[in-house]
């Protein structure tokens, strides 16, 4: 990254001003030994999930619920976001900040669980929005799922695709960072979908479901 690009994407960073409830949420994730999405990755789920109008969406990877805070201050009064963690610590922190952030209880449903388990019982085609922020070994695994439950026009969101920049370099080959690009392939390769990559953070994808 040049200089100036470096310098840019501090400052996109650092614009968004973040509020008593999010700073919380990222005390909370760092007291748990949680990386929540930067600042700039907040700002832009909020942005993307008002843009989508959606009125389900999906969280896999719940942390400390600095992201879903943000997807939910961008879905309509009415909408409801479910996410999964398996560790219940995390849900515990989750369900605190979205009780901070205003959210009545019936906009959230938290399921304690493996992604793995949890995703193949929820319902084909039910859902607007998808966001993926877990384990990085069963990204393709949560891919193909999250492809299953979009609406048509849905929106799938995956965090750290650029894995800190190791993605580009073809010289890494650790096994993580070959899993996302094996994931942006097979999103780029996937007929039923439209992708792009934005460089916020440390690279959102997103793939728009035809």
């Amino acid at each position: 990254m040049s200089a100036d690009k470096s310098t840019s994407w501090s400052y996109t960073e650092a614009l968004p001003v973040e509020d008593l409830v999010l700073r919380r949420a990222r005390e909370r994730s760092h007291e748990l030994g949680l990386f929540p999405v930067s600042p700039g990755v907040a700002a832009a789920l909020t942005v993307l999930a008002a843009a989508s109008k959606a009125q389900t969406a999906v969280e896999v990877g719940t942390g400390a619920g600095v992201s879903g805070v943000s997807i939910l201050r961008g879905l309509g009064p009415r909408a409801v976001l479910t996410t999964i963690d398996p560790d219940v610590d995390h849900l515990k922190a989750a369900r605190e900040a979205f009780s901070e952030s205003g959210s009545p209880a019936n906009r959230t449903r938290t399921i304690s669980g493996r992604a793995q388990d949890v995703l193949p019982r929820l319902t084909d085609g039910a859902y607007d929005l998808v966001f993926i922020d877990a384990d990085k070994p069963s990204f393709p695994e949560y891919v193909e799922q999250a492809v299953r439950l979009l609406k048509q026009g849905g929106l799938l969101i995956i965090n750290d695709a650029l894995d800190k920049d190791r993605v580009s370099d073809p010289a890494i080959r650790e096994a993580g960072t070959a899993t996302l690009r094996r994931v942006g392939r097979m999103i780029r390769d996937n007929e039923a979908l439209t992708s792009t990559i934005l460089p916020t953070g440390d690279g959102l994808l997103l793939a728009v479901k035809r």
